[in-house]
């Protein structure tokens, strides 16, 4: 049987494109935060107080991989995790003073990134570029939640 040519496979491929996302946020937005982290944190700074399973899912995180963020982030001082006091189930979340400050300095730095990142592109491929990336996402996201039909 002959090699696979995995330049043709889609998986092959998200994932190299993962692993340059991943050097390229280590060295030019930060060491410390991840980028899962900068999502939560993100979407905290757009919807303050938030409970950790809706912030998880704005982002697309799965339950388990939320709660470790939000430990990270909370014992980093950046967000602050309050029990809901309707359900004590439930954390609210809001970023601090610092988590603020700092979603501000990594958010400059994520966009001078993204720049790098689609760099070999032009405008308008960049933007082809990004929506078929969210269309490939949201149907794949739709396949971990089966009550949602997959529409191509």
């Amino acid at each position: 049987m002959a090699a696979v040519d995995l330049t043709t496979h889609p998986g092959h491929l998200a994932r190299r494109l993962q692993q340059a996302h991943y050097l390229l946020w280590t060295t030019m937005v930060s060491e410390e935060i991840t980028s899962p982290q900068f999502a939560v944190l993100n979407a905290l700074v757009a919807e303050p107080g938030l409970d950790q399973r809706t912030a998880g899912e704005r982002v697309g995180l799965d339950r388990s991989t939320t709660a470790e963020v939000v430990t990270r982030l909370s014992r980093r001082g950046l967000v602050d995790k309050v029990r809901d006091p309707q359900d004590g189930r439930r954390f609210m979340l809001r970023p601090t003073d610092d988590g603020a400050r700092t979603h501000r300095k990594l958010a400059l730095r994520a966009a001078r990134m993204n720049q790098v990142f689609l760099g070999p592109l032009t405008p308008a491929e960049q933007a082809v570029f990004l929506d078929l990336l969210q269309r490939v996402s949201e149907a794949a996201e739709s396949l971990r939640n089966p009550a949602e039909p997959v529409a191509y």
